[in-house]
């Protein structure tokens, strides 16, 4: 029993002095500092949600569920609803996935498995170098091109093959302006197709040669070994940039504000102009007075970042069914 008490006060000096070796060896300092960096992310977005909730009090109390549903928009009665914002953001966003994703799933399996080493180099910069590009430039870009060439070619064909078709009809009527949910659409495809294009690249760059040679050892031809070789084996990757392009769409502010048309009603046709949450937040906040139409606007503000959080929940949690799907198999 005595050697035992003496053993613990030497302990605690031993756990002491470990603890201060580790703080004069910076282990314990770095730990500190990178775990108040990593708290920093959670203390941000608990601001930001606390801030969004409570400024959107007054809209919440007034309109309550009903904000969703609700396709009125009137500064001047006072009368908010979300939902003409919110079709318009999914529409646009999900027609741009549409369009963006073969195109750069299929560019990015060319650039890693099917170009030469130069040449992909050299389209791998100007990938990039179109992600940079401010999305107000790719909005002055579609006023002069893509508008008019909706305008005048590709709406009036659009109408004239599917514009007898019973299922489709719906989503070409009416008359063709130019700006409208499809030509936002195709900005957004534009934009963010540099994005699927890399991460998938990086993903297919990142499967292991000995999967491409043992495939080829077997016989399989190159194509053959990079559809059901390589391109399953960097699925999540992929997965990952698709969801990637879709967040990127459902934010996206100057260029959508620009080609959408700004209509805060409702249209089944694609040729029809509308608008987006982050367009109405651009184009009214600063106008907006009184008290409950800033107090509607940040409650739009909170509708996008929980649809946004909602999406990339469902996104790891595909990743993750898909992961284990893979273990099982293997």
């Amino acid at each position: 029993m005595a050697s035992t008490a003496a053993a613990q006060p030497q302990l605690k000096k031993t756990g002491s002095t470990g603890f201060l070796s580790r703080l004069r060896g910076g282990d314990e300092v770095a730990r500190l500092i990178t775990l108040l960096f990593a708290t920093s992310v959670l203390i941000v977005t608990a601001l930001l949600i606390t801030e969004l909730w409570v400024s959107s009090g007054p809209s919440r109390e007034k309109f309550g569920f009903s904000f969703l549903t609700s396709t009125t928009w009137n500064p001047v009665t006072d009368e908010f609803g979300a939902w003409p914002f919110l079709y318009g953001t999914i529409v646009t966003s999900v027609v741009a996935l549409l369009i963006s994703v073969p195109i750069g799933v299929g560019a990015a399996i060319y650039l890693a498995e099917l170009a030469g080493g130069a040449w992909s180099d050299a389209l791998t910069f100007l990938v990039e170098l179109l992600a940079s590009v401010p999305s107000v430039i790719y909005g002055l870009l579609a006023i002069f091109t893509i508008v008019p060439m909706m305008r005048e070619f590709i709406g009036p064909a659009l109408k004239t093959v599917f514009g007898s078709v019973p299922l489709v009809q719906d989503l070409v009527a009416g008359p063709v302006y130019g700006v409208g949910y499809l030509t936002a659409s195709i900005v957004l495809a534009i934009m963010i197709f540099p994005y699927i294009i890399s991460v998938s690249r990086e993903a297919l760059m990142a499967v292991p040669r000995e999967q491409r040679e043992a495939a080829l050892a077997l016989g399989a031809t190159k194509w053959e070994s990079t559809w059901q070789i390589v391109v399953p084996f960097a699925r999540l990757g992929i997965i990952g940039s698709v969801f990637l392009g879709f967040a990127r769409a459902l934010g996206e502010t100057m260029a959508v504000t620009m080609v959408i048309g700004n209509d805060n009603n409702i249209h089944a046709s694609l040729l029809s102009p509308g608008n987006t949450i982050p367009a109405i937040l651009a184009s009214e906040f600063n106008e907006a007075s009184g008290k409950l139409h800033p107090s509607a606007l940040i409650e739009l503000g909170l509708v996008l970042f929980l649809l946004t959080l909602i999406l990339n929940g469902l996104a790891r949690l595909l990743i993750l069914v898909t992961t284990r799907k893979g273990s099982a198999r293997a």
